[in-house]
Parts: C-alpha cells; structure tokens; sequence
C-alpha cells in the first residue's frame, strides 16, 4: 500500500508496480517450504541438517548466518552493502538473501535474465527499475524483470535493508557500458539518482 501523504512519490511508485506486472498474471502466497538453523529442543523424525527457527537476533541479524561482503571489491562499483544468505535449498529453486545498504551507500547498477523479487524491511532509500526513480520504505515491495537496469540506494540517514528473492542457478549480472549509461542518462531524474 502507498502512503498518500507521499504526493508525487506515490506516482512513481505506481509506474514501478505497472510496469513489474505482465498482463494475466497473478500472485501467489506459499509457505516456506525450507527449514531453517536450529533452536532448542527443535529435533524430531525427518528434521536433519537445518532446524526449524532461526531467531533474529536483532538489527537484521540472525542466529547461525553470516553477514558476508555484497560482491569482491573492484568486481562492480557499489559502496557499503553486505548480504546474507537466508534460504537456500535445493528443494526450493529460489534463493531468499537479505541486503541492507549502509546510509549513503548504493548497490550496483545491473541487469541479468533472472528476475527479483524485493521486499524493503527496514530504512528507506531510492531505487531505479527500467527508466523509474522511486522512493522506497519499509514493507515495500519491488519487482525487478529480466534484463531491467536496477540499483538501489540508501537514504543519507538511514540503512536500507531489504529481502531479496532470486532462481537458485542463475546468471551473472551484466554491467552497464558506455551507450547503456547514455541512454539511461537521457531521462534528467535517473541521471541525477545515478549521480547519487
């Protein structure tokens, strides 16, 4: 849902959301079909590898997972981003990750064939979808298509920690080169959200 008393945000968030949906399509709700680290006294017939819960333990982190580093450093230009590996399983196809970019820092600007699927847990931010600039908070939801310039950057005072759902096996991201960034450049409001 969009708060109304966000005016023109309101609008691009809007673009962003039609844009995401194709014709016929319609969501769906599953539950979770992975288990999840272990808790005390979790332990029964079938439940071997990882346990059933997983407590946060608190500021977007939680029990038995790594805070690792976003991407190898000189790979892509991003500032102040670390990820963690939620869910994956075989079983599952899809690969759940959380982000949380660091006030003022950004993620790399790229496209790849597979889609994303985002959902903003905490801070707030901007992130580019296509040729859109939205603002983005908490409980927000953001579809990403293939091969769909995307980035996503933090507020100056505030992280931006989001969910982010990908396939399991899929390609590498591709980065922008010089004639992508021109055409992305043309629209004044992604060229200045690039500029940060």
């Amino acid at each position: 849902m969009i708060d109304e008393d966000r005016g023109a945000d309101a609008d691009a968030r809007t673009r962003v959301a039609a844009a995401a949906v194709a014709p016929g399509q319609a969501a769906e709700r599953h539950a979770p079909a992975d288990t999840v680290a272990p808790a005390p006294g979790m332990h029964g017939p079938g439940m071997h590898g990882p346990a059933l819960i997983r407590p946060e333990r608190g500021a977007c982190r939680w029990q038995d997972v790594v805070p690792m580093a976003y991407k190898d450093e000189g790979s892509a230009p991003f500032r102040d981003v670390s990820r963690q590996v939620l869910f994956d399983d075989a079983r599952m196809g899809c690969e759940l990750r959380y982000f949380e970019v660091a006030p003022g820092g950004h993620s790399t600007l790229e496209r790849h064939q597979h889609v994303h699927a985002v959902i903003i847990l905490r801070g707030a931010g901007r992130c580019l979808v296509g040729d859109v600039v939205a603002p983005v908070a908490a409980h927000d939801l953001v579809h990403i298509p293939p091969m769909t310039w995307h980035q996503f950057r933090a507020a100056p005072d505030q992280p931006l920690g989001f969910l982010c759902m990908v396939d399991r096996v899929r390609d590498r991201p591709q980065l922008p080169g010089p004639d992508d960034l021109a055409a992305l450049r043309a629209r004044p409001e992604v060229a200045a959200f690039l500029d940060g």
